[in-house]
């Protein structure tokens, strides 16, 4: 029986194509945060194990690749599993965000850095999620966050960088929905949540566009929340809009709306949807939550949000911080595969006992003029070269004869033809 040869479940290999399609997406997100002032760092795919899995990852903590230690025995591993301690058997561990490792550069750096700090992170990040259409196990994620700056200003840069992004990817219609953890304290404190349900109930309030409102409200009753008159409630949210702040609800936080509403009167070339439903998943946020939403589609291209509370967990002291993070893997899938560049990709075609030499000679002249050049052996099935050429990005081709002395004796054909 033949070994397996496909990658790890969850990862992926990708061909010439895909990849020049995921590295033209990756460089307009690149220049487009670049151009708002924000400046790219890298840290490393590995992070300690205690710092990973120091409570600030939220769910994703478990499911964290764990890298062992060094010289384990065999008794160490059973000793550990009959414990249900293996995670005590590792001194590292894959990243699982890039959130987590920016705390810890900054927190190492910042005597290095300036005041208020604008990064990006575009980097790999792993996770042992169950393998599934739009889920793997190892994935890009495209971050920028702001540090340092505890005003709105950081969330106005961070919005406006992110649609300016998406505006440039060509992903025209994104809104982008927004709400703030203290609208979401108070709305569950008006509802009868104790304080010890909390997190419990934001899960489940999470999850209203997957179960629905009666799914909610099913799931609040196991928790035993009065939820009498919330079905009504959470019904009326779907077209609530921007309340009237003279006619707000009673459990609307009036200094978190007028922040809110601060917000949208500053991006007036976003469309902010508000939606006091809006959780986002990971309990560090303390502020503004906001995600990314596409009109055609039933889940977020990206999201973020304000975590005041993580840096001041590795350096000490309080630090203000705000990130947005782009859903590359959503994004590239729904991009128009982009020939812009292939009329400056060409293939030339030439028979087998043609010059080296001279071939090598007159592709160098082609690529000092800006050109992609490939070299081809004629073959048999022309066609199928040709066509596999133009899957990998090349727009045209020329024969090379026996006659043919340099770039100006070339006679090049787009590759449909």
């Amino acid at each position: 029986m033949a070994t397996a040869v496909t990658p790890p479940r969850g990862m992926r290999d990708f061909l010439p194509a895909d990849k020049a399609t995921r590295e033209r997406a990756l460089g307009v997100i690149r220049s487009s945060f670049a151009a708002h002032g924000f400046d790219e760092i890298e840290t490393p795919v590995m992070e300690d194990s205690m710092r990973l899995h120091s409570g600030l990852g939220g769910d994703n903590e478990k499911l964290g690749f764990a890298v062992l230690k060094r010289g384990l025995a065999p008794a160490d591993l059973v000793a550990a599993a009959e414990a249900d301690d293996l995670l005590s058997l590792a001194d590292l561990g894959l990243r699982f965000d890039l959130t987590v490792p920016l705390a810890r550069f900054y927190a190492s750096h910042r005597a290095e850095l300036p005041t208020v700090f604008r990064s990006i992170q575009i980097a790999p990040v792993w996770r042992a999620e169950r393998p599934q259409k739009g889920r793997y196990r190892q994935f890009m994620q495209c971050d920028i966050d702001i540090i340092g700056e505890a005003g709105p200003l950081a969330e106005i840069e961070l919005i406006t960088a992110t649609v300016a992004a998406l505006d440039n990817l060509g992903l025209a219609g994104c809104s982008v929905r927004i709400n703030d953890r203290r609208i979401l304290a108070t709305m569950l404190a008006s509802w009868g949540v104790a304080e010890n349900l909390t997190e419990r109930a934001l899960i489940t309030l999470d999850k209203l566009d997957k179960i629905g409102v009666e799914g909610v409200v099913a799931e609040l009753d196991r928790l035993d929340i009065d939820t009498t008159g919330l079905p009504d409630t959470l019904a009326g949210f779907a077209d609530a809009g921007w309340p009237d702040q003279a006619d707000a609800p009673a459990w609307l936080d009036e200094a978190a709306y007028a922040d809110l509403l601060a917000l949208r009167a500053a991006l007036p070339g976003v469309t902010l949807e508000f939606d006091p439903t809006l959780v986002r998943g990971m309990g560090y946020y303390t502020g503004t939550i906001f995600e990314i939403k596409h009109p055609d589609l039933g889940y977020s291209l990206g999201g973020g949000g304000r975590y005041d509370g993580m840096i001041g967990r590795f350096l000490g002291t309080d630090v203000p911080a705000c990130g947005f993070s782009i859903g590359f893997e959503r994004i590239v899938d729904l991009l128009a595969d982009s020939d812009g560049e292939s009329d400056q990709a060409v293939v030339l075609v030439h028979e087998k006992d043609a010059d080296p030499a001279a071939l090598v000679a007159l592709k160098a002249s082609l690529v000092a003029e800006g050109l992609r050049v490939r070299l081809e052996k004629r073959t048999k099935n022309l066609k199928a070269l040709l066509e596999r050429a133009g899957a990998a990005g090349y727009g045209r081709f020329a024969f090379v004869g026996v006659d043919t002395l340099g770039a100006a004796d070339l006679v090049f054909k787009p590759l449909g033809e």
